[in-house]
């Protein structure tokens, strides 16, 4: 016979399906399973956050909404754990279960009374599974007593799969998922090809390519399932310190003419030799006429920029109005922007980490003083100015090789500065000068290559940049937390 602890663990399941399912019949934006898991992502202290990032990479979300689940089946075999013996403690935590997911609710963005009322009823069905599981029969022998326990949890976990893919194949999300894609795909941009330049791509098999695919350009942001919005129906308003407030749509947007732009960006929470890195083509329209238009008053010297999710940047104005390729962007990769990219808008802003510039799903600018705002990640310890540090990578060879010419190879950046030379050392010996690809801008990364007379051993290759200033990168070592990682990267070869 089920013990009353699995019987919570079950009724605990089943309260997520139901709230998955019901939550799509009404059209919530947001389940309450994802709202908890927002909300578990805004209490995480920066520090924790970076930690994690740093372990898991773009699999922080997935990690987010496990992290719930798992939570929730422990609270429901506590519950199950007091339910005969603990009857009022068992209510209170499932009350407590209600109250969480509840609040998490109305501090989204999608906050609604439809979507409490789902919390309420998740927690009905917690009580209603616990209540025909472990009901205890005494007009019944022991033996009927076990089968018609063991039939009402067949049934519940029966239930609970149901409900859980009906949930899934039905919800809300998914229709709406489906309407966007297919407006983005109805888009008619005026964008034209733009090649990969000449020399840029060395061809080195095992080197980070020099244009990243947007299939393999990572994501870190902090939305565990990215906003939906209809082109249709965005609009960006610009107000605060400014002559004249604008509203301007995705028509009016595009209709200024795009401008496209090779830029890399970089994530601050990327470690010495990691890949939360990407370099692409991006179309948009510049940041700088829009500022302009609105006329920034004096004083002024932050943008405060608003996700459709709430989530928020502070970007120093003077990166925006000195003439760099700052873009409010619709397009990457000569297609319009994919939905975990931003669409149909966000920022791009050559030089700075994306936590201060890359806001994507952007419907909000306000022109403001740093002094007068806080944005999300300055709020967890990250620095209020965020430019990219210079930094290099050692993609090639990984650990082993064979004796005799070794070709090393990586990349460097320091986006608009650009990088002036690559350096390789072997064992701290001298440095060695790489040859460069050819790169359209300071804006973009750079892939390098160093061939390496190899003999049997084992050794340390280190790399270091120069940008374009003629600054050397730092050997320092230090972590992503307050302003992005520094230090060489080094890689420990075996030749045979």
């Amino acid at each position: 016979m089920i013990g009353p602890r699995w019987a919570g663990v079950l009724a605990a399941a089943a309260s997520l399906a139901a709230t998955e399912l019901l939550g799509g019949v009404i059209g919530l934006r947001e389940t309450p399973l994802l709202a908890v898991g927002q909300g578990v992502i805004e209490l995480t202290p920066g520090p924790v956050a970076e930690a994690i990032i740093g372990v898991v990479g773009t699999a922080d979300k997935p990690l987010a909404v496990v992290s719930v689940v798992v939570a929730v089946l422990a609270l429901g075999a506590v519950v199950g754990g007091w339910w005969r013996q603990r009857r009022p403690l068992a209510l209170a935590g499932t009350a407590l279960l209600v109250v969480v997911s509840a609040l998490a609710v109305v501090a989204r963005p999608y906050g609604s009374v439809n979507g409490v009322i789902v919390c309420v009823l998740g927690g009905v069905v917690v009580l209603a599974v616990l209540h025909l599981v472990l009901h205890e029969r005494t007009d019944l022998p022991p033996d009927e007593v076990r089968r018609s326990v063991l039939r009402a949890a067949v049934m519940v976990v029966v239930a609970t799969v149901v409900a859980g893919g009906v949930g899934e194949i039905f919800t809300a999300r998914r229709r709406r998922r489906a309407e966007v894609e297919q407006a983005r795909a109805a888009i008619n941009l005026p964008l034209r090809g733009v090649p990969t330049p000449a020399g840029a791509e060395l061809g080195i098999e095992g080197q980070g390519r020099w244009r990243t695919p947007p299939r393999d350009f990572y994501r870190i942001d902090t939305s565990l399932t990215p906003p939906l919005i209809d082109p249709t129906e965005w609009s960006l308003r610009i107000h605060g310190m400014v002559d004249r407030e604008i509203t301007i749509t995705y028509q009016e947007l595009i209709d200024r003419g795009l401008r496209d732009a090779w830029v890399t960006l970089c994530c601050v929470s990327n470690m010495v030799g990691g890949d939360l890195i990407g370099n692409s083509v991006w179309s948009g329209v510049p940041m700088k006429g829009l500022l302009e238009e609105a006329g920034v008053r004096e004083g002024a010297d932050a943008l405060l920029s608003t996700s459709e999710d709430g989530w928020t940047c502070t970007t120093p104005l003077a990166a925006l109005l000195d003439g760099r390729d700052a873009l409010l962007a619709v397009a990457m990769d000569g297609k319009p922007l994919p939905v975990e990219h931003g669409f149909p808008v966000r920022q791009v802003v050559p030089g700075l980490y994306g936590y201060v510039s890359a806001t994507k799903w952007v419907v909000d600018w306000e022109i403001t003083r740093f002094a007068d705002v806080e944005a999300y990640w300055t709020t967890r310890g990250w620095a209020v100015e965020g430019p990219i540090k210079t930094e290099s990578r050692i993609d090639v060879p990984n650990d082993s090789a064979k004796a005799g010419t070794v070709v090393v190879a990586g990349v460097a950046w320091a986006q608009h500065r650009g990088i002036q030379r690559v350096e390789v050392r072997v064992d701290g010996g001298p440095w060695q000068e790489a040859a460069l690809g050819r790169v359209p801008s300071d804006d973009t990364w750079v892939q390098w290559s160093w061939p390496w007379d190899a003999r049997p051993g084992s050794y340390l290759l280190e790399v270091r940049a120069t940008d374009g200033t003629g600054e050397p990168q730092t050997s320092k070592r230090a972590d992503p937390v307050p302003d992005g990682a520094s230090g060489y990267d080094g890689v420990r070869i075996t030749v045979d």
